[in-house]
């Protein structure tokens, strides 16, 4: 139990360091802009940037540096994705405690 919550606080503590960067504006960022496939990272890790944002003002969810619609369109693809990741993962532990409880599960 302890190990599962330990590996779990450094998985958190992990993604929490790949956080999107600081919004500087009127400065590049990088060498290009932020295209679809950062998108779709920045999309994945936004739970885990939001929370970080909410301590730290220089830690922003969204990079403004960005290609425009590319990055749009991975930003909404990674985040839709965590989202019924976890959503199937709560459907499936219900299931799994209903079946343990004996009962046959309704379809």
């Amino acid at each position: 139990m302890v190990c599962g919550v330990a590996l779990c606080a450094l998985v958190i503590l992990g993604a929490g360091g790949c956080a999107a960067g600081p919004g500087l504006t009127g400065s590049a960022v990088g060498p290009t802009p932020a295209g679809f496939w950062l998108g779709f990272w920045h999309g994945l890790i936004a739970p885990v940037t939001f929370l970080v944002s909410l301590f730290n003002d220089s830690v922003s969810i969204y990079e403004i540096h960005n290609n425009g619609n590319w990055y749009d369109a991975g930003f909404m693809i990674g985040i839709s994705s965590i989202f019924s990741a976890m959503a199937r993962s709560g459907a499936t532990h219900q299931q799994r405690r209903t079946m343990s409880a004996g009962s046959v599960p309704q379809r």
